[in-house]
C-alpha cells in the first residue's frame, strides 16, 4: 500500500486461540494468489476486541479466518515490475527512491500491520489489498518483490510479497498484512521488532508497461468496495489554485497521487486540518497532493503542528 501512522485500533483477543486449534483446516493457496489460503471463519459472537494495533478503527473484520496459522508463505518468483510504483516519489517532504531488483537489503527495526480499514482497497501495485494474504508494504523495496520478515522476539518468520508502499512515519520499516502479523506473533499488539531481508530469484525482471491485474480471488473482488483507477471527480487535477497549501506528497503517476489522497481521506477525514480540503495539482511532470488553501500562514502553520502530532512528520508549506 501507501500507509501512515495514525492511532490505535481494536484487535482480536483471547478465546479465538482455542477455536483455532479445534476448527482449523489446512489452507489452500490458489495458483494466482501467492500466500492466500481458503479459510473458515470465527463467529462474531466469539470475538473479544481490545485496544492494540497501529491504525485507528482498524483490526480484523467481523469474521476472520480461524486457520491463519496455516496461511502459506508467499512463494518468491520473478514478476514484472510495476512501472508507476517503482518511480522516485516524495511523501511529507521526504524523498524515496525505490531499489533496483537485486539490491541487497537487510535491516532491523519496527514493523506494524494493517487490516480491515484497507481490506479491498487498491494498493500501489494496482492489486486489491487482502489482509488474509501474505503481503506487505515497504517504502522502497521493488514492487513486485519478496522479503523474509523475522520477529526478533518470537523468532517466527514469514515470507511476504511486496505489493504496496508505506509506511512513512515513526521509523517503521514495513507494514505487513494481518495474516503475516498473526503468524509472526504480534497480531494483538501494535508493533514488533523485526529483521527484514529482501529475497530475489532469477534475473532482474522487466518493467511492466501496464499495472498487473489484481491477484485477489473473484469472491473478494466482488465483495470489496470498487476502487477507481483514477482519483475521484471531487479530487480534480488542477494547476491554477492559488493561496497557502500544505504539500503531502509528489508523484510522477497520477494513480499514485490518488492512492495517497484516498488513504489520507480515509485516515484523517474528520481531522480539523482536513477541513481546508485536499486536492492534486499537476505542476511540470509531478502530481502533488496538497491540503488547502489556508486563509493565512498562521493557520497553515497551526495545521502543520497538528499533522506533525498525528504522523510525526512535517508537511511542506507551499505559497502560490
Amino acid at each position: 500500500m501507501l500507509h501512515l501512522k495514525v492511532i490505535i485500533m481494536p484487535l482480536l483477543a483471547a478465546g479465538a486461540a482455542t477455536l483455532l486449534a479445534a476448527c482449523a483446516d489446512p489452507a489452500r493457496r490458489g495458483p494466482d494468489t501467492p500466500g492466500r489460503g481458503v479459510h473458515q471463519t470465527i463467529p462474531t459472537s466469539l470475538l473479544l476486541r481490545k485496544p492494540g494495533g497501529f491504525y485507528s478503527d482498524d483490526g480484523p473484520d467481523g469474521a476472520p479466518p480461524v486457520n491463519l496459522d496455516r496461511v502459506a508463505d508467499a512463494q518468491p518468483r520473478v514478476e514484472a515490475l510495476n512501472a508507476a510504483a517503482n518511480e522516485p516519489y516524495s511523501v511529507f517532504g521526504r524523498d524515496y527512491v525505490p531499489l533496483r531488483p537485486g539490491t541487497p537489503y537487510k535491516r532491523q527495526g519496527t514493523v506494524s500491520w494493517y487490516g480491515r480499514k484497507f481490506h479491498g482497497q487498491r494498493t500501489a501495485s494496482g492489486e486489491i489489498y487482502d489482509m488474509y494474504a501474505m503481503t506487505a508494504a515497504h517504502p522502497t523495496l521493488p514492487i513486485l518483490s519478496y522479503a523474509r520478515v523475522l520477529n526478533l522476539e518470537t523468532q517466527r518468520s514469514v515470507i511476504v510479497r511486496i505489493n504496496d508502499r508505506g509506511p512513512y512515519s515513526s521509523g517503521r520499516l514495513m507494514d505487513v498484512s494481518y495474516a503475516a502479523a498473526h503468524r509472526l506473533g504480534f497480531a494483538e499488539s501494535a508493533l514488533a521488532t523485526v529483521e527484514v531481508e529482501a529475497i530475489y530469484t532469477g534475473p532482474a525482471p522487466e518493467i511492466a508497461a501496464l499495472v498487473p491485474k489484481p491477484v485477489t480471488p473473484p469472491a473478494l473482488a466482488q465483495a470489496a468496495s470498487p476502487v477507481p483507477d483514477e482519483p475521484p471527480a471531487s479530487l480534480p487535477v488542477a494547476s491554477d489554485r492559488r493561496g497557502i497549501f500544505l504539500q503531502l506528497g509528489a508523484f510522477g503517476a497520477r494513480a499514485n497521487a490518488g492512492n495517497l489522497t484516498t488513504r489520507i481521506q480515509r485516515e484523517f477525514g474528520d481531522a480539523d486540518w482536513m477541513k481546508a480540503g485536499i486536492g492534486i495539482e499537476l505542476r511540470g511532470s509531478l502530481h502533488r497532493v496538497q491540503i488547502g488553501p489556508y486563509a493565512s500562514r498562521a493557520e497553515a502553520n497551526a495545521a502543520v503542528e497538528k499533522i506533525r502530532e498525528a504522523v510525526e512528520i512535517r508537511p511542506v508549506v507551499v505559497v502560490k
